[in-house]
């Protein structure tokens, strides 16, 4: 399990005594800290192993996953926020699906604060959609996401944020990890989409809801924003998007 901490130990705490309270002897944790920051618990008070990695420099959303992945050891590795709140226990289930079908990514649907679903499981973005997206927050107008394909009250979206994914570590290896290319928006985007593309399948998981506590920064800042624009623009002229459009043309995805 990697959490990524970029000077949110009062949320990494929280998140930890969450899935302390299930009490599972298969979880290890791979905390990093991207910042520098002292811890504000004690490792020996959470009864599961938790590995430090402390950065010398701030790196980017897939290579500090990347590198806790490189340091897991579990037949599954499970990517999650600081942020994220754990109502129940998400874990069976989410680990049952990736055991039953070891060709997916499997997550929970996210929630805020006050219950609302968020637009965590979409399908893939396309120019003109990010544009009318923009257009919206300009003017003030909503824009509509196509409905989702559903399968045993499963959602089938093309991709889902990365802020809760259960994925099985040989899918993990096999589609390399996440692309260090991208830094900090659309990592998730692209990996969905190769995994798409070899054939794997994205669920989501509606009957088991996590809480996303944070603000989104890219909303913002005009850096947070510059970055998403420039990962998009990655993203638009990446061999992983071009395959998927021609296949969606022709009517093969």
């Amino acid at each position: 399990m990697s959490i990524v901490s970029h000077g949110h130990m009062f949320f990494v705490r929280r998140l930890l005594e969450d899935i302390a309270r299930f009490k599972r002897d298969d979880i290890e944790v791979i905390l990093t800290l991207n910042l520098p920051e002292e811890l504000t618990f004690s490792l020996e008070s959470m009864p599961f192993p938790i590995r430090i990695v402390k950065n010398t420099h701030p790196k980017g959303f897939a290579a500090n996953h990347n590198h806790a992945f490189r340091l897991s050891h579990g037949e599954n590795f499970v990517i999650l926020n600081p942020d994220i709140r754990l109502i129940d226990n998400p874990f069976d289930a989410l680990l049952a699906m990736v055991q039953e079908n070891p060709k997916c990514i499997a997550a929970p649907l996210i929630v805020n604060g006050m219950g609302a679903v968020e637009d965590s499981a979409r399908k893939f973005p396309t120019p003109y959609l990010l544009m009318k997206k923009l257009a919206g927050k300009v003017f003030h107008f909503s824009v509509t996401q196509d409905a989702l394909p559903i399968k045993d009250e499963l959602l089938m979206p093309d991709w889902v944020a990365g802020m809760f994914i259960v994925v099985p570590r040989a899918l993990y290896e096999t589609l390399q990890g996440l692309n260090e290319y991208y830094f900090l928006y659309y990592e998730d985007v692209e990996f969905c989409a190769r995994a798409r593309l070899a054939g794997c399948q994205i669920l989501v998981n509606q009957k088991i809801k996590v809480i996303h506590e944070a603000q989104r920064d890219s909303h913002r800042k005009a850096r947070y924003l510059m970055w998403h624009m420039k990962s998009a623009a990655k993203f638009f002229t990446s061999q992983a998007y071009l395959r998927i459009s021609i296949r969606r043309l022709f009517g093969a995805m």
